[in-house]
């Protein structure tokens, strides 16, 4: 290996193997932003509908809606993993 290689390896970081305690923090990461998407999201039910039934209070809320959310609950808990990690927290 050159040294550039070996440097980039020093700059890995270690972050904990999967547990509850990290799935835990995943799932509240999508809820959370999932709730936050149903009241943020302006044009709300414009694409097709989720196949399963909701409350009125979701009528607008599809599909579009829930991937979009969903998508950015997990970079959202992916960075929370990561950061607690590093604090030693998880």
């Amino acid at each position: 290996m050159t040294l550039i290689e070996l440097s980039f390896l020093a700059n890995i970081p270690q972050t904990v193997e999967w547990n509850y305690n990290v799935a835990i923090v995943m799932i509240a990461a999508n809820l959370v932003v999932v709730f936050i998407g149903r009241f943020a999201i302006q044009n709300a039910g414009v694409g097709p509908d989720l196949p399963v039934g909701k409350p009125a209070l979701w009528k607008n809320f599809g599909l579009p809606e829930l991937l979009a959310t969903l998508s950015f609950g997990h970079i959202l808990g992916a960075g929370f993993i990561l950061g607690l990690s590093n604090a030693g927290l998880l």
